[in-house]
């Protein structure tokens, strides 16, 4: 067998094991790697599996055209030649910002930094974007604001030197299964105390001293009135704030107006579940906060995540291990492909589109001129200009927006009204329905590249196998588009040369290398080849100089329960799948684990709605109905039903609302009306 070192396709955590190929170079296999500093031999169930997708018969592997409305298998050089083509055109007609470019989470960082600079360089607009846009956008902001930087500030070892872990928003032991072992570990073990704050009880609610099933959507009265009884209490670090923040007033005022007894009856818990967790949040002497969709998936996203922030300066609990604000990572490169700059207002290491000096030294790095400044359109603004029918066309790589977005009816008219589409991926996706053209890409088994884990760590992505039939990694397409649209500054000889040029515009990648990374990687920001990277952000000063508080009030979430629609319906993921299943609804173990779409709903729902457990029953919103299976549990509180979004045929997001945070134009995912009723 042929051992190979590389990184897990999932969840951000960025467990590395070995992939197994046979003599016929024939993927078999998974086996961890025992020397990795996150994954110590271990992998969750979807790492486990995470070969089997790679060879199924589902797989693109020819590049297809739609002619006549129907699909049909072409050569490289006549859909390439089509797509930018075809994208030209599309700016000729609407603008250069008519066309909009959609990046990967799934793909390497070198591809997200391509994709961008394709973006820029060659069709000169900044309608570039990713999925971190639905995930976790609110904290690159939030944290930017108040800290000076959107990433997690702690390392996942970190977890084990924790006296108080406070997690809010995760399913951490289902989401990011080798992070949550690290929590129990710490809790069961060293006897940290565990503060879970979830409408649902998960797994780690029952080990938690402290589990708060507030009303979902009312996280800043809740984290506002922690402070509150913080500050009354006299348990604030008045050396931290005084030495190292600003703004301090300005928070004091704002959280004087939650008082425990005002603010549990916005959350629908008691106001000595707020004075508890305050006291044992500030009684730590390295309290830790842990959070992910739950907190930013909401229309006030930005809002609590600078609520999250606040609480930590509060107590001074930021820049030494144990502690820290921790945003974890949904999927295996969200966080890299925010480093690599496919967001529409920065470049790579988040260097402004809108300052001239960046600009400039973008132009002469890539050998152009003329870069873009402005900023017109977000993933999601996108889809609604789309719509709208003044965007015309978008170039969609490794993403199916049909299954993650919300609102699934809108996105649906949104691809159908574009004048051109071309998705580029390893499998036919729901989105891939309405391409034009569909580009055959490769899976992370058979290329060459770098993800960044939610802790910031940069690692290798190794191939083990040559590509499937035709198929192409997505960087080689990419430099292949550039070339036919008359850029020559895109030809690599390898991908390691993409990471050289990156480290040479981005600061913070600046002393990262493939000679470095090797074995276990190296977290940035590593400004030059002599720096060993960077366990703890914000140890001695914050990355912006002081740390800022940005204190919020209370919005309500968009779509309340009312009479007709009683419930709330929140979505997220489970154990066994992953986002809109492409990889592992392919894997037949995971499959066969959960292979229905359901809801979970609390026992007394059911009972009242004669709702059997296993049977099948009807969710439904203002935008649509579906039809999925009754788990009937207690994890479910009474009122509120928790969808997951990976089944096609049970789509939640049919039902989700389009509604979006002002500031990160994220979508509200955790809270919207729904309605129930048994299936005949």
């Amino acid at each position: 067998m042929k051992r190979t070192l590389t990184t897990c396709p999932y969840c951000g955590t960025g467990c590395m094991f070995y992939l197994l190929v046979d003599d016929k170079d024939t993927l078999v296999g998974i086996e961890p790697s025992s020397e990795h500093v996150t994954a110590k031999g271990q992998l969750c169930v979807k790492g486990w599996n995470a070969h089997h997708f790679v060879n199924h018969p589902d797989r693109l592997t020819t590049p297809l055209i739609r002619k006549n409305g129907i699909l049909e298998e072409v050569g490289w050089d006549e859909a390439l030649d089509l797509v930018v083509s075809k994208l030209k055109q599309a700016q000729s007609a609407g603008g250069k910002d008519s066309a909009m470019f959609v990046s990967s989470a799934k793909t390497t960082n070198e591809e997200n930094y391509l994709m961008m600079k394709l973006a820029r360089a060659v069709f000169k607009t900044n309608n570039i974007d990713h999925c971190a846009r639905l995930c976790h956008s609110s904290t690159v902001i939030g944290l930017m604001e108040t800290l000076g930087s959107g990433a997690m500030t702690n390392s996942i070892d970190c977890m084990e030197k924790a006296d108080c872990i406070f997690v809010t928003g995760p399913n951490t032991t289902e989401q990011h299964p080798l992070i949550g072992t690290r929590i129990i570990e710490n809790v069961t073990k060293n006897g940290a105390k565990l503060i879970v704050a979830d409408n649902r009880k998960i797994r780690l609610a029952r080990l938690a001293d402290i589990h708060v099933r507030w009303k979902n959507g009312t996280d800043v009265p809740f984290l506002n009135s922690i402070m509150n009884v913080i500050i009354a209490e006299g348990l604030e670090d008045n050396e931290f704030i005084s030495k190292r923040t600003e703004n301090y007033e300005e928070l004091k005022i704002v959280v004087a107006d939650y008082p425990p007894e005002k603010a549990a009856e916005i959350c629908g818990i008691t106001a000595q579940e707020i004075v508890d967790v305050a006291r044992m949040f500030a009684a730590a002497k390295r309290a830790m906060i842990v959070y992910s969709m739950g907190i930013t998936q909401h229309t006030h996203g930005v809002d609590n995540v600078k609520c999250c922030a606040n609480l930590a300066m509060l107590t001074g609990n930021v820049g030494s291990p144990g502690t820290g604000v921790n945003p974890l990572r949904g999927q295996n490169n969200v966080q890299g492909a925010c480093d690599m700059g496919a967001l529409p207002n920065v470049f790579s290491g988040y260097q402004k589109v809108t300052d001239p000096d960046v600009r400039k030294k973008f132009e002469k790095a890539w050998r152009v001129r003329n870069l873009p400044g402005e900023i017109v359109h977000t993933v999601t603004t996108a889809i609604n200009a789309a719509a709208e029918g003044s965007l015309k066309a978008m170039y969609i790589m490794g993403e199916n927006p049909m299954m993650s977005d919300p609102d699934q009816n809108h996105v649906r008219e949104a691809l159908e009204k574009l004048d051109f589409l071309v998705v580029q991926d390893i499998f036919p996706t729901i989105t891939s329905d309405y391409a034009d053209v569909i580009l055959p890409a490769t899976t992370y088994a058979e290329k060459d590249g770098t993800f960044t884990s939610t802790e910031r760590r940069v690692q290798r992505v190794s191939k083990a196998i040559e590509p499937i039939n035709q198929s192409r990694p997505d960087w080689q397409i990419l430099c292949d588009i550039a070339a036919l649209a008359g850029y020559e500054g895109m030809k690599y000889d390898s991908v390691s040369d993409i990471m050289d040029e990156i480290a040479s515009v981005t600061p913070i990648y600046g002393g990262i290398s493939y000679e470095r990374i090797d074995m276990i990687g190296l977290q940035w920001p590593c400004p030059d080849r002599n720096h060993p990277g960077t366990k703890i952000l914000h140890v001695d000063k914050f990355s912006r100089g002081l740390g800022k508080f940005s204190p919020a009030r209370y919005r309500p979430s968009v779509e309340m329960p009312d009479e007709e629609y009683p419930f709330v319906l929140s979505t997220g993921r489970s154990y066994f799948h992953f986002h809109s299943g492409t990889m592992t609804r392919r894997s037949q173990l995971l499959d066969r684990e959960q292979r229905f779409p359901y809801v979970e709903i609390s026992p007394q729902d059911a009972a009242e709605h004669a709702i059997a457990p296993g049977s099948w029953m009807y969710v439904a919103t203002r935008r649509g109905e579906v039809k999925v299976k009754a788990n009937v549990t207690d994890v479910a509180k009474k009122g509120v039903l928790f969808m997951p979004f990976h089944y096609k045929e049970g789509p939640a997001n049919l039902l989700t609302i389009n509604a979006l945070d002002p500031v990160a134009n994220i979508p509200e995912y955790k809270v919207c009306a729904a309605k129930i009723r048994k299936a005949q």
